[in-house]
């Protein structure tokens, strides 16, 4: 049985190479490969491969935002040129990382481990839950966050949203162009998010400083946070605390 396989690669070098070393390994079938992040997650979707091979700088969205909207994501084996990803990369507990240039050796040594985890679907998914923490462990700054709603894909920039809402596994994300919910944690967020943008005030409620209208007394030692766009949301006895530090009032 072949191990259905997508390269998701911006650099058609990078794609070929891997595709020649693959000669050597006949029970590994290419069944297609992608220029971007958007064609990549296109792909994955229709195909339901077995393993990808994932470049981290692409145009479009990165290869860790193309694993963020993955639900069942496949064995993964990052390829990349950018080194200062390299440690991290480890510490995320990926099947392998590839820096380029690699050599043919190394190549079947990531391959050789990834197939051992075709199939296995729970340790799949734990090494991409490996992927979030490691990034919120590593303080990676957000600057965007990236969506899916059906097959399209949205990218919201900061600016534009109000205010995240912890939803059972998911986050539902406020913004200018809608509610988006996404299968990701609130740890996460508020590790990665700029202190001084965005305050959690609440264990279900990341909110935009700026977005931020005023602040009142609901009940003894309870507040109630009222935003600009209307809504009105708890303010736990933490999250106060974290709003006069940031607000200085």
């Amino acid at each position: 049985m072949s191990i259905r396989t997508i390269i998701v690669d911006d650099e058609s070098l990078a794609r070929d190479l891997i595709k020649a070393f693959l000669k050597n390994h006949p029970e590994i079938e290419v069944i297609k490969e992608c220029g971007d992040g958007f064609e990549g997650l296109k792909a994955i979707q229709e195909e339901k491969p077995d393993m990808i091979f994932l470049d981290v700088q692409m145009p479009k969205i990165t290869g860790f935002e193309l694993l963020e909207l993955l639900e069942n994501p496949p064995v993964v084996i990052f390829s990349t040129a950018f080194d200062q990803y390299a440690i991290k990369a480890f510490e995320m507990n990926a099947t392998d990382y590839l820096l380029k240039p690699y050599s043919e050796q190394r190549f079947s040594e990531a391959v050789q481990k990834a197939i051992q985890k075709v199939g296995n679907t729970q340790v799949v998914k734990k090494e991409l839950e490996g992927i979030q923490e490691s990034r919120a462990e590593n303080d990676e700054s957000l600057d965007r966050i990236v969506v899916k709603t059906g097959n399209k894909i949205q990218i919201l920039p900061l600016e534009s949203i109000s205010h995240f809402e912890a939803q059972d596994d998911y986050v539902a994300i406020h913004s200018e162009k809608g509610k988006f919910l996404k299968l990701m944690r609130m740890k996460h967020l508020e590790n990665n998010l700029s202190e001084q943008d965005f305050v959690r005030i609440h264990r279900s409620h990341i909110v935009s400083v700026k977005q931020i209208e005023k602040l009142e007394l609901y009940e003894k030692d309870s507040y109630l946070l009222t935003l600009k766009t209307g809504s009105k949301l708890p303010v736990s006895r933490s999250g106060h605390t974290r709003l006069k530090e940031v607000l200085k009032y």
